[in-house]
């Protein structure tokens, strides 16, 4: 699904692939409200031209609205106000403003279509859209209702949108998320949890010509702290702790009060996730005469594929040999708002577009796997039960 060559070859892969283009044109990121509201509007007016009821959830703390989506008039009354399918997914990106009318216009170049939030994840949310509107145009019928949550905070933790995204998980029986497909396909089963710690030393500042023996370098201190703290990192247990910076001092000639680092973890599943963050919090000082302060923790839970995320696997296998393609799973060190469902519903990740080169200068789509990818969708919407 990803020959980097290949042409459009058919309507409904054009229309679909206009849509996107539609919705990658309007930037999006993150901590732009005005370029928020712009999005979601877009969004709404057309999830409302298929018929479908759209609830906009008001965002707070300088991000964007949120929206919900329900198609329950696909499945039989007696089920719409029950147990469903929520499809999850985000509308911001990570590009700044400018970056659509500079390194990274539109364009399309063979099998592959160009654009800020083209793989993560306009193209996966649209995706979504395009299922339910070919389910109306054939008639069909889910066996669930369908609720589609868009949130607007993704990129920058999901801080204002985690209680909805788990409120609607916990009414689910399946988990959707359309983040993009991995390693030219692959849908994930299983993500590791992620964590941020700030760690903070405080020494004694002194002049370090003159009264060196009276100061207490933090630098020094947290020296020590490096090291301990990496060698936390146990890959047996796909735990991974990574010092990604460090700053301290204020000159050359002063022995530094303060060292501050930051901190990156990420743990395959809650139980580690809570001991390394005792472990982070447990951090004693070499230097009687240092302190050490820690602050941060585990901000999504890692998950692994259990029973249920392994039946709806294979249920989804199945549909892909029937649409032609070998679908396989992976787990990834990456996190997604799908971190959040899978303590209450059986969810499979990266169910949006393949592509490559996300949240950079090269971030595209392979048109090719548009309609495979949607009629997957489609699929798991129409069988699941």
């Amino acid at each position: 699904m990803n020959d980097q060559n290949a042409p459009i070859q058919d309507e409904l892969t054009e229309e679909i692939l206009n849509g996107i283009r539609g919705w990658i044109e309007i930037e999006s990121p993150t901590d732009i409200p005005e370029a928020m509201a712009r999005m979601s509007a877009r969004i709404q007016a057309d999830y409302e031209a298929i018929g479908l009821r759209v609830e906009r959830i008001a965002g707070r703390k300088g991000m964007g609205d949120h929206l919900l989506i329900t198609a329950d008039q696909l499945c039989p009354p007696e089920v719409a106000n029950g147990s469903g399918i929520l499809v999850l997914s985000h509308m911001d990106t990570v590009h700044p403003i400018g970056t659509l009318t500079g390194a990274l216009p539109y364009r399309v170049k063979g099998n592959c279509a160009f654009g800020p939030g083209a793989e993560d994840m306009k193209g996966g949310i649209y995706l979504a859209l395009a299922a339910i509107r070919q389910i109306q145009r054939q008639g069909g019928q889910t066996l669930l209702p369908i609720r589609h949550l868009i949130v607007s905070d993704e990129e920058m933790g999901s801080h204002t949108s985690r209680e909805y995204i788990e409120r609607e998980a916990k009414r689910s029986k399946y988990v959707l998320v359309t983040e993009p497909a991995r390693s030219g396909g692959k849908i994930v089963t299983a993500r590791k949890g992620c964590g941020d710690f700030k760690v903070t030393v405080k020494g004694l500042a002194a002049h370090a010509g003159v009264e060196h023996h009276l100061g207490r370098n933090a630098i020094c201190e947290m020296a020590r702290q490096v090291l301990e703290i990496q060698s936390m990192t146990d890959y047996n247990r796909g735990l991974t702790v990574s010092v990604g910076t460090i700053k301290g001092g204020t000159r050359p000639n002063v022995v530094p009060d303060e060292a501050i680092i930051q901190v990156d973890v990420r743990v395959p599943n809650p139980e580690i996730g809570a001991e390394i963050t005792r472990r982070m919090y447990e951090l004693k000082s070499f230097d009687p005469d240092c302190s050490v302060e820690v602050e941060g923790g585990i901000d999504r839970p890692g998950y692994e594929k259990t029973p249920g995320i392994s039946a709806l696997f294979e249920h989804a296998k199945v549909i892909a040999s029937q649409i032609g393609f070998d679908l396989q799973d992976l787990k990834t060190g990456g996190g997604s708002d799908g971190n959040f469902t899978a303590a209450y519903a059986p969810t499979l990740d990266g169910l949006g577009v393949d592509g490559d080169g996300g949240h950079t200068l090269e971030e595209r789509l392979y048109i090719s796997s548009i309609v495979p990818r949607m009629e997957l969708l489609k699929g798991l919407m129409e069988t699941l039960k």
